[in-house]
């Protein structure tokens, strides 16, 4: 039986990933600080959900940004909502903020770069706020069993730039078009909340506990 981590760093929405990937695996799923135990498990899961400041200051009190590093680039890696923006270089959010930096990039607000109906004449609201489509852009073992153009949940103001586009593994369109996943070897990030995402969420999450962390 393998061990899957949700990395606690009090900005997730964390218990209701931790029962979405009870619901669809027999593996040990727990909650945890401990970087020792992050540092152990077979998986992490990197949740996350509020402002990306907030987010690293958590994360920095906590002693928890170099285990982050360290399994991201070692160990089956998923990151969730503001779990995927501080995996880049830096954020916009709350007049700016240097972030994990795993990825060169910038997460940028919405509001700066969309106007105030799309093309079919829907009014956008920032956040975005509720389902909406998810293109695949590479072929992962991660959209295993979930069609192109499936719907996601959401629930965000602000999206991910990065430099290497060859990381995008999802797009949706919001006023403009932006990454909604992202991957590169063992990681795997999406912007939406796969555990508020019915069945393609949780085939998404199913997925990720069977993924070996490699693409081919």
């Amino acid at each position: 039986m393998q061990n899957i981590v949700v990395i606690d760093y009090s900005m997730g929405n964390l218990h209701s990933v931790h029962k979405a990937l009870q619901h669809v695996t027999d593996d040990k799923v727990i909650i945890t600080a401990d970087a020792d135990k992050i540092a152990r498990a077979d998986r992490i899961v990197f949740p996350g959900q509020g402002a990306a400041r907030d987010c690293m200051s958590e994360l920095h009190k906590r002693e928890l940004v170099d285990v982050v590093k360290q399994v991201s680039k070692t160990k089956p890696f998923l990151g969730v909502c503001m779990g995927m923006q501080v995996l880049l270089d830096h954020s916009v959010e709350g007049g700016g903020v240097d972030c994990i930096g795993l990825y060169g990039g910038r997460v940028e607000f919405f509001k700066e770069h969309i106007g105030a109906t799309d093309s079919q004449g829907n009014r956008l609201k920032i956040p975005q706020m509720g389902w909406n489509r998810v293109s695949h852009t590479q072929n992962h073992p991660m959209w295993n069993g979930i069609e192109d153009g499936s719907r996601f949940y959401f629930v965000h103001s602000y999206f991910i730039d990065p430099i290497d586009k060859s990381i995008v593994a999802g797009e949706t369109d919001y006023g403009v078009t932006y990454p909604s996943a992202i991957a590169k070897n063992n990681v795997f990030a999406i912007q939406a909340h796969p555990e508020k995402s019915a069945d393609d969420g949780l085939q998404l999450l199913k997925n990720f506990t069977k993924w070996d962390g490699s693409v081919s």
